[in-house]
């Protein structure tokens, strides 16, 4: 298997873990979250979102990412930790709420495995995310919003991130998910990769 994106700055390193560090990857896994509305907030975000965009290509799943026009992620990050990017579908929306719309009719595809939203602190309505649950559960996708603040109650995973170098290690840092809600399972749990920074944050 190759090693997660490196994303954010950081670049995942592949390591054993224990049954608990194990027990969390496999919950922060496209298997768990399909059917799902999902959100991601903190600075290691981008990180933990295209380690499921890596998860879904693995499995031959189909992928989009979904975008304003002010925000991206760095492709050769993503292609240097096995991302295909030719195999991801990029869209820039003028706005969140364009991007929501434009998640829906792919979603309606029924083709996508995962659909990632960079919606920033915008919010997206109340319907929207309601036919997007629908669709979510009725072609088994996981959605995955990277938000500033909560989307609201028909959200079933809310995670924050966080990156920190760590002691004594050049260029290594700890990027953790620590999930604040959790539909699903109880709240609470936490994943947690060692990951190497580029020349610039060394």
């Amino acid at each position: 298997m190759r090693p997660p994106p490196q994303i954010d700055g950081v670049r995942p390193l592949s390591r054993p873990g224990d049954a608990r560090t194990e027990a969390a990857a496999a919950a922060w896994s496209l298997g768990e979250l399909a059917g799902r509305l999902c959100e991601l907030g903190g600075g290691a975000a981008l990180t933990l979102a295209f380690r499921l965009v890596l998860d879904a290509q693995e499995r031959g799943e189909p992928a989009a990412w979904l975008t304003g026009r002010e925000s991206s992620f760095f492709p050769p990050d993503a292609e240097e930790g096995g991302v295909d990017l030719d195999a991801l579908v990029v869209v820039r929306a003028p706005d969140a709420a364009a991007a929501a719309r434009a998640a829906d009719q792919l979603a309606r595809s029924g083709a996508f495995g995962l659909l990632v939203l960079d919606v920033g602190a915008q919010p997206i309505a109340m319907p929207l995310l309601a036919r997007l649950l629908g669709l979510a559960q009725k072609h088994d996708i996981a959605i995955l919003f990277l938000a500033d603040a909560p989307l609201g109650s028909l959200i079933s995973l809310r995670g924050c991130c966080e990156r920190r170098r760590r002691d004594g290690d050049d260029g290594l840092y700890d990027c953790e998910l620590r999930v604040i809600k959790d539909k699903r399972r109880a709240p609470g749990w936490t994943f947690q990769e060692v990951c190497r920074g580029p020349a610039g944050l060394r």
